[in-house]
């Protein structure tokens, strides 16, 4: 007998599940990218509400950047798609929603130039928020975790 048959038939599921894989990432990254689209939003849709509360520097000012990020994030996830890209992301995702997790439940003070961001209180905005930074970080996991080994760069 010959191991032909056995060999057709382990390619096409191979190239199936190579397919599947695709797909999951073209759909992680697309969540990873809106999820820092909305974080970026609005970030920078709030920063002129938090103008007031100031250190040395405005809690606005760190909003404008947590904005900046998230949007130059949300473009490497699309166009770049290489590790230190997706390492970025995740750290920005990771790093904005840890950081709006312990505003809300610690009071942390001012820190050196750093305003006191304590805000016990959740609010539409603040929620939609932690959702879309859950979301890109969940995704870039993903990604992260289940590269294509061309792409492991």
């Amino acid at each position: 007998m010959s191991a032909e048959p056995t060999g057709s038939s382990a390619g096409p599921a191979h190239a199936h599940r190579g397919g599947a894989g695709r797909v999951l990432r073209i759909v992680a990254r697309l969540l990873a990218a809106a999820g820092l689209a909305v974080d970026a939003y609005m970030h920078a849709y709030l920063a002129d509400q938090y103008d007031a509360v100031t250190a040395d520097i405005s809690q606005g000012t760190l909003f404008r950047i947590e904005a900046a990020l998230a949007a130059l994030a949300a473009l490497l996830v699309l166009v770049w798609r290489r590790l230190p890209g997706d390492l970025f992301a995740w750290l920005v995702a990771a790093g904005g929603l840890a950081l709006l997790l312990v505003y809300r439940y610690v009071n942390v003070g001012t820190l050196g130039p750093l305003p006191n961001m304590y805000e016990p209180i959740w609010y539409g905005d603040k929620r939609t928020t932690v959702i879309a930074q859950a979301a890109a970080v969940v995704a870039l996991v993903y990604l992260l975790l289940f590269r294509p080994r061309s792409s492991l760069k």
